[in-house]
């Protein structure tokens, strides 16, 4: 789970500190930033996934998680002279404990389950390159950095200043210099050969790319259904960022005979079985299963009826947004535990009183599945739904977080909203979403003026 993120010249943010929830909500108006904090995690992520070690950040092409150009088109206000530099600090799968192999005591220096790595980057000679990379644990920071301001040569930090306290130890021989960190989180390989005692670093590594295959994506923009697929026994990580994966996903849960449920003292349903009722709990149909069009074609029909009694058609033959919600639904139970979910607008064409019940979804995954859940949504009705469920003590306001984004002069903004334990908004942001007095003002105006004209016309 994410704790906190700052990043520091990334597109309209010239800063951005933000701490997150079991399940955090990010509203606002548009190009104020929202979708930026998603695309810096992706970022990351994909730097991550790219085998190319010598990558410092993978900006992507249209072939993965996301395209963002150079890095001119990421830096903030376009100023290439400016340095991007982020931090994430996160709770670790498990915990950790580092013992120091040069002491005669092999006792325990430090141990948590808290880890937070920080990295800034520049270009140089049209160059993108790393300046420094520290871990922070256990109160205790790890970092590699120049030995000098501008220099090419990279030390380790902290140097072993007496017996007593932590500090990177040479090896015997040439006190050889370290080259720069690897793709923003890695130390070089040299780093645990060069000193005797630095060999714990690959364990901080480990746990970030844990962390970074921990996330998936799903975009605003989804596929449109399909009256036959096509599944090979591919077993899909997410469902993809349009949702095109979603029917392969729910094949592969089913093969495993995978179960879910809605929490303690609740009976397990199947993976599909589970989709359905959801589905019907959303109010946008009445059951819905896969089949197999022929024994071994490999050829599959989604099939559902609108309601009870009526007959079974394609997802093709009903409303848009069943199949617009589906990847939503199959995403949230697919992921293993502990993972976090980004989604962008979920609530895309989908009636207000289903947008409501997005929110129930959410709740009821992040706590049954412990599943961190990042949200970026326009919905009214989504953010009604948090404070009510507030007040109703289904999620306690610590577990939720909820922000507005907006601009000013081109810099992006944001406010985290204060919800009280009643659920009330202490803190609503003027025009949050529009006017709506004014927009009540000016109907009961627009008709008291017609009523009048009316009645002159009548000679009333």
């Amino acid at each position: 789970m994410i704790n906190q993120m700052n990043v520091k010249n990334f597109k309209a943010w010239e800063s951005l500190d933000i701490s997150f929830g079991k399940v955090t909500g990010i509203f606002g108006t548009n190009s104020s930033g929202k979708s930026s904090l998603l695309q810096m995690l992706l970022l990351l992520k994909q730097t991550k996934n790219t085998p190319d070690r010598n990558i410092v950040l993978d900006f992507g092409d249209a072939d993965k998680l996301i395209n963002l150009g150079t890095y001119h088109d990421v830096i903030h206000k376009h100023d290439i002279e400016r340095r991007l530099s982020w931090s994430i600090d996160w709770q670790t799968s498990q915990s950790i404990k580092i013992s120091d192999p040069t002491k005669s005591s092999k006792s325990i220096l430090f141990s948590g389950d808290q880890l937070k790595t920080c990295c800034e980057s520049y270009l140089k000679e049209a160059a993108l390159t790393v300046d420094s990379l520290k871990y922070q644990f256990s109160e205790h920071t790890f970092e590699i950095r120049p030995k000098k301001e501008g220099s090419t040569e990279f030390d380790l930090f902290p140097k072993r200043k007496s017996s007593s306290s932590f500090g990177f130890s040479r090896t015997m021989g040439r006190n050889w210099a370290l080259p720069k960190p690897i793709k923003t989180y890695l130390f070089p390989d040299q780093a645990k050969t060069y000193f005797q005692n630095a060999d714990f670093l690959s364990v901080f590594e480990s746990e970030y790319e844990a962390l970074m295959d921990s996330i998936y994506y799903l975009g605003p923009l989804r596929e449109y259904p399909k009256r036959e697929y096509l599944w090979s026994g591919s077993h899909p990580e997410g469902v993809g960022n349009r949702g095109e994966r979603t029917v392969d996903a729910i094949l592969a849960a089913t093969m495993k005979g995978e179960k879910r449920n809605l929490g303690p003292k609740r009976h397990n349903k199947s993976f599909q079985e589970m989709i359905a009722y959801w589905l019907k709990e959303l109010g946008l149909i009445n059951s819905f299963r896969i089949a197999e069009i022929a024994p071994n074609s490999n050829l599959y029909r989604t099939l559902v009826k609108k309601e009870a009694g009526a007959s079974e058609v394609a997802l093709t033959d009903v409303g848009f947004g069943v199949s617009q919600v589906l990847p939503v639904l199959v995403l949230l139970y697919s992921v293993p535990e502990q993972s976090i979910v980004l989604l962008e607008q979920p609530e895309i064409h989908l009636h207000p009183a289903v947008q409501s019940q997005l929110a129930d979804l959410m709740i009821t995954v992040a706590k049954t599945r412990n599943i961190q859940i990042i949200v970026e949504s326009h919905s009214e009705h989504l953010l009604r739904r948090f404070q009510r469920r507030v007040a109703e003590e289904a999620i306690v306001p610590v577990d939720l977080k909820l922000y507005f984004f907006n601009t000013i002069r081109g810099k992006a903004r944001h406010e985290e909203l204060v919800i009280d334990l009643f659920g009330n908004i202490t803190n609503w942001p003027e025009h949050f979403f529009g006017d709506e007095m004014a927009e009540i003002a000016a109907t009961r105006k627009a008709g008291l003026k017609r009523r009048k004209a009316a009645m002159e016309e009548a000679g009333e």
